[in-house]
């Protein structure tokens, strides 16, 4: 029924087939992607599918929220409100995954939506400290530059992000005129490199040395972030970050709510008392 819903029928068997050819071509690491949070999507439903991902075996899992936006996504308006999990629902089905795939599947919560093996290179870079994230999620390679290709692809650069055009006949077009294929572009300022770099620290991390920021970019931390550390207050009460004049230390707990403590430190973002914490991004 949830396939039926959102019109993408992908049965168990062919995942199977598909993994299985990947192992028998020599893929070093297979992936899957897997949404919670769909239409007519419930408890025990679930779990039958985090199991059965479980026996298939993985190396990589991102478990990634459904987001319904039908003003932006005009298909998504076949969807009535009613057919979706509450947020609470929602939560629970998170949850419930991250157990199964921690305890039954033996699988490591790196952070916010991926999970790997214990031996997988994802997990070396969790404990050495070098993990990274771009736009496609967590990743080893820290450092480096992340160059798209395809509509709507985005590249990460030192100072820059850009994004190539949406539509396929403009992306042929550029190419064939010898243009690169660029939609749109934003130069970072000094103000988004630092603020890039506390997500960052928090996202990949979970700790964010306060001292070596200050030294870093030459600024009075508490000064510059009093909006911010207004609100990691409330999460501090609520058991998710320890900040200490030194530190802001995400809690075990907090690590299931790290897109919402790096929001504080997001200067294009909006965060309002009359909106919710927790579930919009979970």
């Amino acid at each position: 029924m949830v396939q039926q819903a959102i019109n993408r029928i992908q049965p168990y068997n062919q995942v199977a087939e598909v993994t299985r050819w990947a192992r028998e071509l020599g893929f070093e690491s297979i992936s899957y992607d897997l949404i919670y949070g769909l239409p007519h999507q419930q408890g025990a439903q679930f779990e039958q599918t985090i199991r059965q991902v479980i026996a298939l075996g993985p190396d990589r899992i991102s478990l990634f929220s459904y987001a319904h936006v039908p003003w932006k996504k005009k298909h998504q308006r076949l969807i009535p409100e009613e057919w979706l999990p509450s947020p609470a629902e929602k939560l629970q089905l998170f949850l419930r995954a991250v157990e199964l795939l921690t305890t039954e599947g033996g699988y490591r919560y790196i952070g916010m939506d991926h999970f790997a093996r214990p031996e997988d290179p994802l997990s070396r870079a969790l404990d050495e400290g070098t993990l990274q994230r771009n736009f496609q999620g967590y990743s080893t390679h820290g450092g480096a530059e992340l160059y798209a290709f395809g509509i709507s692809a985005i590249s990460q650069l030192r100072d820059a992000y850009v994004q190539n055009v949406l539509m396929l006949p403009e992306y042929y077009a550029a190419l064939d005129a010898g243009r690169l294929p660029v939609g749109k572009a934003y130069l970072l300022t000094e103000e988004d490199r630092l603020r890039r770099h506390i997500i960052m620290s928090l996202m990949c991390h979970f700790r964010l040395d306060v001292s070596d920021v200050v030294q870093r970019y030459g600024i009075d931390f508490e000064a510059h972030f009093a909006d911010a550390l207004a609100q990691l207050k409330e999460m501090e009460a609520d058991g998710l970050v320890v900040c200490t004049p030194e530190a802001i230390t995400v809690t075990e707990t907090g690590r299931f709510f790290i897109r919402n403590i790096a929001m504080v430190f997001d200067d294009y973002l909006s965060v309002s008392a009359d909106r919710p914490l927790y579930s919009q991004t979970v």
